[in-house]
């Protein structure tokens, strides 16, 4: 069963159950998906869809944020809720250690000396970890490791 299939049989079951949380963060999922399908001409694979839930989980994270900024703790409340959701489509994320030791081998294969480098590993390790964790986390390992050259 693809992860398109899924989310539909998910959303179905969201619908009968009455979980209206679930069945929101599920719909809206589904029309971005939609949307980038009609925009690329084509259906998207697996892969394709891990980066809408992606882009979706990170789009949360952000509305979180801005929520909380701004004392609007009822919609952050119902953001984390959504984000929750959503995280469950992800496949399992690399812990910042993992990021680390991915970083400092890719490091060492780009021969980087220092914060001037960053482009060339952070070039080399995002594909790696695409997906598997959050561009922030690995943007902040790898200018900790930097720094400490």
């Amino acid at each position: 069963m693809s992860l398109k299939e899924t989310l539909l049989a998910d959303q179905k079951q969201a619908l009968r159950q009455g979980d209206s949380v679930k069945l929101s963060a599920l719909r809206l999922l589904r029309s971005a998906i939609e949307y980038e399908e009609i925009s690329r001409g084509k259906a998207l694979d697996d892969a394709g869809v891990q980066e809408i839930v992606a882009r979706q989980v990170k789009q949360r994270r952000e509305s979180i944020e801005a929520f909380r900024k701004g004392n609007r703790q009822d919609l952050a409340s119902k953001e984390e809720a959504e984000l929750k959701v959503l995280s469950a489509y992800l496949p399992q994320q690399m812990g910042r250690d993992e990021v680390r030791a991915l970083a400092q081998k890719v490091m060492a294969e780009v021969g980087a000396r220092g914060a001037a480098d960053k482009g060339k590993v952070m070039g080399r390790l995002m594909p790696q970890v695409k997906g598997k964790a959050d561009g922030a986390v690995v943007n902040e390992v790898v200018t900790e490791l930097l720094a400490g050259l």
